[in-house]
C-alpha cells in the first residue's frame, strides 16, 4: 500500500471539512428552524418580539464618563499594565475593555444561566444534528469606517481565532471545525460529532474582526494599532502601562437592538492602571478614577473613612453575586516532583489556618472555599447520589476511596494561628510521604531541602501569606513569597514556572467546554493555560466529557458533583475564601439597576449603569 505524505493528509483533512459545510449547508435549510436565540439546552426566556433586557434600564440617559481600575481579566489581560491593543492573542499584554469595540455575533442575557440573542446576527438555523449553524448577519451591521460586516468577516474572524488566537480560546474551539461564508449575509458554522454542549455559545461571543483589516496585517502580532472594530465603543485616548480610554460611538448601528437598549450609556469608558493595588486606592480617594470595586477587606473595613465618604459623595455598597464563586487559592503546580504526592499537598492545606487569617487579617468578611463549583448547587456536602455512583463506579479502584463518600473538606483550625492539632496531622502526612526532618529542616525523599516559592504580582496580598509561610516553617519548610512585576508573572505563569500560585477561577451557571481550558490533562500541556495546578487525570478528563455530554441541566448537575468529589480528592490546590457579594465604592454620580441579574460576572458596571445629571450636579457643588 502506498503510504500518503503528511501533505496529502492535510489536504485531504481540508478537503473533508469543506465536504461537510456543504452538506450541512443543506442540512440546515431541511428541517431547521430559524431562531432568535440560542441556550445549552435550547431554553429562552426572552420571545422574538422582545424588545430589552429585563434588568437594564432603557430609558438610560447616555453621556458622562465612567472610569476604573481592572477587577476582572482574560486571555492576555493583565489587571496591573497593558502593551497591547490585541487582547485575543499570547503575546503581550492586552488592553481592558478592547472587548466593548467588536461586536460578536449573539449577546448573553445575563438573567439566564447560558441564553445568548442576535447582536451581529439576527438570526440562526441549527441543523436537526446541531452540527451546523447557519447565521444570518444583519444587514445594517457596520465596522467603525462605515464598511458592512459581512458573513466572510465572521468566517475570518473565527477561522483565525482557531489557528492564531491566545492558547486559551483554541482549546474551547477544539470542537469547532471551520466557517464558511456562503455569501455576505450568510455564513455556517460546522462543529465535529459529539462536539461539546457549549461551544456554539462560545463561538457566538467571539469578536468579529475585519478581513480586510488583517488583509495586510499579522493578526497574531503584538501590536498599538488600533484595529478595525464593530462594537459600541472604539479605542480613544491612551498612554501604555497607565490609561486607556473607549469612546462610545454615536452612531453606532446596534443601540437600538433588543440585546443593546439600555446599555452602553457612557460617553466615555476610561481604565487605570496601578502597579498596586493600595496605591491605587489613594487614586480613588483623588478622583483619578470614578468607580472601585473593592477586593481586599482590610480597606474596605478600615480605609473608607476619608471625608468623601463621610459626607456622603462617596457610596459605598454590596452587590449580590448568585453566580458559582468559584476556586481561589493556592494552585500547587503538580509538574514539580516534589509535588507529586498528594499527602504532601494534604499537608499543605493542614498548614494553612483560615479561620486566623480571615478573623485577623480579613475582619471575617469571607467564608472557606471549598469547591470550584462553590455558592451553586454543583458542590457536593454530603455522599454521593445514586446518579453520581452511576456516574463514579467505572472509576472505583481509579480515585480515591473517599469519592464515594463523605467530600473531603479543610479542617476548621482553633483560630490560634498555630493549631497543634492539625500542624500535627500536616508532619504525619510529610513524613509517611518520606519527607522528614533532617538536621531541624524538611528534606525530599532524595535529601534535598523542601522548598518553597510563593510567586504573585500583588503587593496587598502579601500579609495573608506571613502567617502561612510560618505554619510552614514549623513544619520544617523553607517557604518564600517572591513579588515580581505583571509583565514577569503572567510570563512565569504562561511557562508555568513557579511552585505554588494564587488564581480565582470564576466558574459558569452552565459549565462545559471551558472545563477542558482549566482542568484538563490537554491544557495542563498548553502554554498559557489556566490549569495551573498541571491536572492531568483520565478520570477528571473522563468526568469533563461528562459534563460536556450532558443533556438536561439535572444531568449536568450530576456530572458537575461527580467531578467535584475526584477534583476535591486530588488535593490540586488549598483553598482560600469567598463571598457571596460584590463591595463597590463610587463617586456619586451614577445610577444603576436596582441589583446586578443574577447570572452576571460582576455588577453590570459599566454595561448597565448610567451617569446622573442630577447627582453630578450635587456632586459638583459639593466639591
Amino acid at each position: 500500500m502506498t503510504q500518503m505524505s503528511r501533505r496529502h493528509v492535510l489536504i485531504l483533512g481540508v478537503g473533508g471539512a469543506f465536504s461537510a459545510v456543504a452538506r450541512h449547508s443543506a442540512a440546515a435549510s431541511e428541517g431547521s428552524i430559524e431562531a432568535h436565540g440560542i441556550s445549552a439546552f435550547g431554553d429562552l426566556k426572552y420571545s422574538a418580539d422582545f424588545h430589552h433586557f429585563g434588568y437594564v434600564n432603557v430609558d438610560a440617559p447616555k453621556g458622562g464618563a465612567f472610569s476604573l481600575i481592572p477587577s476582572v481579566r482574560a486571555y492576555n489581560q493583565s489587571y496591573f499594565t497593558f502593551s497591547s491593543l490585541n487582547a485575543y492573542i499570547l503575546k503581550g499584554e492586552g488592553a481592558q475593555g478592547m472587548d466593548m469595540t467588536f461586536a460578536p455575533l449573539m449577546a448573553r442575557a445575563n438573567d439566564e444561566p447560558d441564553a445568548m440573542y442576535g447582536l451581529a446576527a439576527k438570526s440562526v438555523r441549527i441543523s436537526p444534528d446541531k452540527l451546523a449553524y447557519t447565521f444570518t448577519i444583519r444587514p445594517e451591521a457596520r465596522f467603525h469606517d462605515g464598511s458592512r460586516l459581512t458573513a466572510h468577516d465572521v468566517a475570518f474572524s473565527l477561522n483565525t481565532l482557531k489557528e492564531k488566537g491566545h492558547p486559551l480560546i483554541v482549546v474551547q474551539l477544539r470542537d469547532f471545525v471551520m466557517a464558511e461564508a456562503l455569501d455576505d449575509v450568510t455564513v455556517v458554522v460546522t462543529f465535529a460529532p459529539n462536539r461539546a454542549r457549549d461551544v456554539p455559545l462560545y463561538v457566538a461571543s467571539l469578536p468579529i474582526f475585519s478581513k480586510a483589516y488583517y488583509a495586510t496585517r499579522a493578526f497574531d502580532e503584538s501590536s498599538l494599532d488600533t484595529p478595525l472594530g464593530s462594537g459600541p465603543y472604539k479605542v480613544g485616548r491612551f498612554e501604555v502601562n497607565r490609561y486607556i480610554e473607549y469612546e462610545r460611538v454615536k452612531d453606532w448601528w446596534g443601540a437600538d437592538l433588543p440585546v443593546c437598549r439600555g446599555s452602553y450609556n457612557f460617553d466615555t469608558v476610561r481604565y487605570e492602571f496601578y502597579r498596586d493595588r493600595d496605591v491605587a486606592f489613594e487614586g480613588f480617594t483623588g478622583k483619578n478614577y470614578l468607580f472601585r470595586e473593592e477586593l481586599t477587606s482590610r480597606i474596605w473595613a478600615t480605609r473608607y473613612d476619608f471625608a468623601a465618604v463621610k459626607d456622603g459623595r462617596v457610596k459605598q455598597e454590596q452587590l449580590p453575586d448568585e453566580t458559582p464563586s468559584g476556586a481561589q487559592g493556592w494552585f500547587i503546580n503538580l509538574r514539580r516532583n516534589k509535588f507529586a504526592d498528594p499527602r504532601v499537598r494534604e499537608a499543605l492545606i493542614y498548614a494553612f489556618d483560615f479561620e486566623w487569617t480571615n478573623k485577623s487579617i480579613m475582619y471575617g468578611a469571607y467564608a472557606r472555599t471549598h469547591s470550584p463549583f462553590q455558592n451553586s448547587d454543583m458542590m457536593v456536602s454530603s455522599p454521593p447520589s445514586p446518579e453520581e455512583l452511576a456516574l463514579l463506579e467505572p472509576f472505583r479502584g481509579k480515585v480515591p476511596d473517599e469519592v464515594f463518600g463523605q467530600p473531603f473538606a479543610p479542617p476548621v483550625s482553633d483560630g490560634s494561628g498555630q493549631d497543634r492539632a492539625l500542624l500535627r496531622k500536616a508532619s504525619e502526612l510529610l513524613n509517611e510521604a518520606g519527607y522528614i526532618i533532617k538536621d531541624r529542616k524538611r528534606v525530599l525523599p532524595n535529601g534535598e531541602p523542601f522548598t518553597i516559592e510563593f510567586l504573585n504580582d500583588e503587593q496587598s496580598i502579601q500579609p495573608h501569606h506571613g502567617p502561612y509561610l510560618k505554619n510552614l516553617a514549623t513544619l520544617g519548610i523553607d517557604a518564600s513569597f517572591r513579588l515580581v512585576d505583571a509583565v514577569q508573572y503572567r510570563a512565569r505563569l504562561e511557562d508555568f514556572d513557579f511552585d505554588m500560585t494564587i488564581e480565582r477561577f470564576s466558574m459558569s451557571a452552565t459549565p462545559g467546554d471551558a472545563m477542558r481550558a482549566f482542568f484538563s490533562s490537554q491544557a495542563a500541556k498548553t502554554k498559557g493555560s489556566y490549569n495551573l495546578a498541571g491536572i492531568s487525570d483520565p478520570v477528571i478528563d473522563a468526568l469533563i466529557e461528562k459534563i460536556i455530554a450532558a443533556q438536561t441541566r439535572a444531568e449536568l448537575t450530576t456530572a458537575c458533583r461527580a467531578f467535584d468529589r475526584v477534583f476535591r480528592a486530588g488535593r490540586y490546590w488549598v483553598p482560600q475564601w469567598y463571598a457571596n457579594f460584590h463591595r463597590v465604592a463610587y463617586w456619586d454620580q451614577f445610577s444603576h439597576p436596582a441589583k446586578p441579574p443574577k447570572y452576571a460576572q460582576g455588577v453590570g458596571a459599566p454595561e448597565n449603569w448610567w451617569f446622573d445629571t442630577a447627582k453630578a450636579a450635587k456632586l459638583e457643588q459639593a466639591k
